[in-house]
């Protein structure tokens, strides 16, 4: 395998690992440390297997080409011929006409594909080679622009002084606000914007390629930077995706903030360069055109962005930045590029959303697709297609619907009415489930009936009375019609207390809608209520209508899939209805189904049950396809020591339930182990609690007991903030002190970092070398199991899955739970060959089998049990020791 450096011995074994689960098409689990170069492996025994699949494909070509043009008869293979039994009977010279017949339009196939593959070719290496190029379709673009604006100043001064009348009375910038005609129900493929008739490279046949997919853009970059410095960083086609709200240079549309708002504003700019088009055709036709078209969605100017785009590796940022210089889409650019790209990088959301991948030209059939930091993955699937709208949300949505259909009603055609008014219908029967009324303020509706409920899908479209309503029609015109859009542009003009209203008849109806937000906003102040406060500010970024249309799709699931949870709280304003996926494998199911192969990867995937189990079983893998990989780490076993410490240094045993780790004593062991381990090891500790309230109240029981000033002595601490915009400024600081003490020396040692299981420091952060010098877990961070949606899923699990080793998958997932949290955050400490560190697991309940299997491997099998403190402590002294001896 080419690689960048003298790979370690694991890489070599996960690539050839790699290499094989793509050639024999199977479904990987692939398990490898941080720190022991998991992205190179990825890359390099990806793509040198892609180099192999196209060396072999273009053999095979120029053996079947070479055939087909000396006439000889050896283009199929006996067994594959037609004639089998299907032809049984029918006379020699019909199969040799059928089977030559296959063979010469084979043959024309493939020359058309290699000529069209030497034209992309050819013109990819003239925009490599020729610096000129580059800036002629920049200068070209500004050259239209100007000749453009010089006729917009010829006609201004030819209409100056003539006037435009209204239509109907209408303001000049309102006839964006209302909706087009809805000629039909029929569904039809959805065009990504793209004029069918454009150019034939369009068409473009999809190479093979690899989809590499990760959770943040940030962690996308990093792989692209990785890329870029592998042997394949030169010649290989990669495109970067993402959504408009990363991609956009279109600054009006980058302003409305909100990713909704931005999609239908593009889709209806779009829309209406279309209809200008086809009006300009047929101009005898009348019809009502909003002028507004985006000036960065020019084709010439996109083909020659997806062209730099496959030339050279570049990142999103990098992709945007020559978006702006040329004037073109960096949106669409980057999808036209989709069809000739080897590499494709994309967020999670794209690649596991149906109707995304689909809007994005995404085809998987027959291709690769690598999942990348895994771990989440059940979790991801679920989240993207659970959805949760409040009271507040309906409530406004229904009054903004009612003014928009009271004020354009003139205007709008039978069938935009018919379906407002089952919109309307189904947001009254929506806020009557919540036990409130959609005609009335939602934040002084008391509800009567306070608590959580679940439902089947079924169930609640039937007690809502909504189950004689075709969802999926609905659904449908929703995105057809773009109706959120033009009722955000509706009361981003009459809802603002800000905006002046004419007083006129019709317009004095518009007040109900500003009277309406007002009060949503003074109840929420007068009743101090932040959760209606706060989804008033969210109002104003964004139509409500926009969050409902997801609910609505989420209810066109099938019944036994998911459920609807209605939580009722004090009033009906903070209440609201939430859908649980329950079975995400069902939307897993098509990825696997088409794709050649796919491998989901990450530092720590154990338990690797979950995915086994619930995602692939259950999307109907065959266990025979899948293959699992997991390695060890590039450190010295001296390295790293872990130990399950089952009691304290006052012989407590240490079992950290719901039940006892609120006892005084408990609280005091974990202070006095911590002020021992703060005594003997350098730099920073990190210690992990089970969640927030309990890291707060055994902090406060320090405080009052004076461990608190014992443990500042020799750490300064620190707390993990709660708000996501306060961590980095707290790391900063922790690590900033953490170098500062190891230069002056003195009594303080370092820092200690009080840290929350499922935080925002227990993933994706890394506490390396002497950030991180000892990894504590206080007790096992189970799950709230009094949850409803987690009820939910176990009592779902426990129907529809066999007993695993005589334990019941509720209490499975309650366990891999627990150990996948455990295990992102202990291996947080050790980032590479040189790291070292100790990880303390605080409970005797790690000893158990079941639960120590759960460890990533490479911890497992150098973990100690210790039974009493004095011989951890020993250990944790002997590596200081050593440390201090051989630096």
């Amino acid at each position: 395998f080419p690689f960048p450096y003298t790979p370690y011995r694991i890489q070599e074994q996960f690539m050839e690992a790699l290499y094989g689960a793509l050639e024999a098409g199977r479904v990987g689990i692939f398990e490898s440390p941080t720190g022991t170069g998991k992205s190179l492996s990825l890359i390099c025994g990806s793509l040198s297997w892609l180099r192999d699949c196209e060396e072999k494909r273009r053999r095979e070509e120029a053996r079947l080409l070479a055939l087909g043009g000396g006439g000889q008869d050896g283009l199929s293979p006996p067994q594959a011929r037609p004639g089998g039994a299907d032809t049984a009977g029918q006379p020699d010279w019909v199969t040799a006409f059928v089977q030559k017949k296959e063979e010469r339009d084979m043959v024309d196939r493939l020359k058309e594909e290699q000529i069209r593959r030497k034209k992309r070719e050819d013109r990819l290496e003239k925009i490599r080679h020729n610096v000129q190029l580059k800036y002629a379709a920049k200068r070209k673009r500004c050259e239209e622009d100007e000749a453009k604006r010089l006729l917009q100043l010829s006609k201004e001064a030819l209409s100056q002084g003539a006037g435009e009348a209204a239509l109907d009375q209408l303001d000049h910038n309102e006839e964006e606000l209302i909706l087009a005609e809805y000629e039909s129900d029929d569904e039809k493929k959805v065009v990504s914007g793209v004029e069918e008739d454009d150019d034939d490279d369009l068409e473009e046949e999809h190479v093979t390629k690899i989809y590499y997919c990760s959770r943040t853009h940030s962690q996308l970059s990093q792989f692209v930077r990785e890329v870029q410095k592998s042997p394949f960083g030169k010649d290989t086609r990669l495109v970067s995706l993402g959504s408009r709200q990363n991609l956009c240079v279109n600054e009006e549309v980058r302003r409305l903030g909100a990713l909704q708002l931005i999609n239908d504003r593009c889709m209806e700019m779009q829309k209406n360069k279309h209809e200008k088009k086809s009006n300009e055709e047929n101009e005898g036709k009348k019809r009502r055109v909003s002028r507004t078209v985006c000036p960065f969605y020019s084709y010439e100017q996109m083909q020659f962005l997806r062209d730099e785009v496959l030339v050279e590796v570049k990142d999103i940022e990098q992709v945007v930045s020559l978006g702006r210089e040329t004037k073109a889409c960096p949106y669409y650019g980057s999808r036209f590029a989709i069809p000739a790209a080897q590499l494709v990088v994309l967020p999670y959301q794209m690649l596991l959303h149906e109707p995304t991948r689909n809007a994005a030209g995404i085809k998987l059939k027959d291709q690769v697709v690598i999942i990348d930091e895994a771990h989440n993955l059940t979790d991801t699937i679920t989240c993207i297609h659970s959805t949760e709208v409040t009271g507040s949300q309906l409530c406004c949505a229904h009054s903004q619907l009612l003014q928009y259909m009271e004020r354009y009603r003139k205007h709008l055609k039978a069938k935009n009415l018919m379906y407002i008014k089952q919109i309307l219908y189904l947001l009254e029967q929506f806020v009557a489930m919540l036990g409130g009324n959609v005609n009335q303020n939602p934040g002084y509706q008391a509800v009567s009936q306070t608590g959580t409920e679940l439902k089947s899908i079924n169930d609640f479209l039937f007690q809502s009375q909504i189950d004689n309503i075709n969802l999926f029609k609905v659904q449908q015109y929703c995105e057809k019609s773009l109706i959120s859009r033009k009722l955000f542009g509706f009361v981003e003009r009459y809802g603002g207390p800000a905006s002046a209203v004419k007083t006129n008849k019709e317009n004095q109806k518009l007040a109900g809608l500003q009277n309406f937000l007002l009060t949503l906003q003074q109840g929420s102040d007068k009743e101090g209520d932040p959760p209606v406060e706060a989804e008033h500010d969210h109002l104003q970024t964004a139509s409500p209508l926009m969050q409902i249309e997801g609910f609505l799709s989420a209810l066109t699931n099938a019944n036994e899939d998911g459920r609807v949870i209605l939580n009722r709280q004090g009033t009906v304003g903070q209440s609201s209805l939430k859908f649980l996926l329950l079975n995400p494998a069902v939307h897993f199911a098509k990825v696997v189904e088409e794709c050649r192969a796919v491998i989901i990867a990450g530092g720590t995937m154990q338990p690797v049950a979950d995915f086994r189990e619930q995602l692939l079983c259950r999307a109907g893998v065959d266990p025979a396809r899948i293959v699992e990989f997991s390695c060890g780490h590039v450190i010295p076993s001296e390295n790293i020591l872990p130990i399950i410490l089952c009691s304290g240094p006052s012989n407590q045993q240490l079992e950290f339930t719901y039940q006892t780790r609120d006892l005084p004593q408990m609280m005091d062991e974990t202070g006095r182990i911590l002020c021992n381990l703060c005594n003997v090891i350098p730099g920073g500790v990190v210690c992990f609690f089970p969640s927030y309230e309990y890291e707060k109240q055994v902090y406060g029981h320090w405080e009052k007991t004076g461990l608190l000033s014992r443990l500042a002595a020799k750490k300064k601490i620190f707390q993990e903030p709660k708000k996501a915009n306060q961590v980095e400024q707290v790391l900063v600081e922790y690590a900033k002190c953490i170098k500062c003490c190891s230069q002056t020396g003195g009594q303080m040692t370092g820092a200690l970092l009080l840290s929350v299981v499922g935080g925002k420091m227990s993933e994706g952060i890394n506490f390396s070398d002497d950030l991180g010098r000892c990894v504590i877990m206080v007790g096992m961070p189970y799950p709230n199991i009094r949850s409803p949606e987690l009820q939910e899923k176990m009592t779902w699990l426990d129907k529809t899955m066999p007993r695993a080793a005589g334990q019941a998958p509720s209490k499975v997932l309650i366990e891999n739970l627990c150990m996948k949290a455990v295990n992102q955050s202990i291996g947080r400490a050790i980032r590479h060959q040189k790291d070292f560190a100790s990880i303390l697991l605080l409970d005797h309940r790690y000893a158990r089998p079941a639960i120590f299997n759960k460890l990533p491997q490479w911890i497992r099998e150098r973990t100690q049990v210790k039974p009493a403190f004095g011989s951890a402590f020993a250990e944790l002294r002997k590596v200081r020791t050593r440390r201090i001896l051989c630096p």
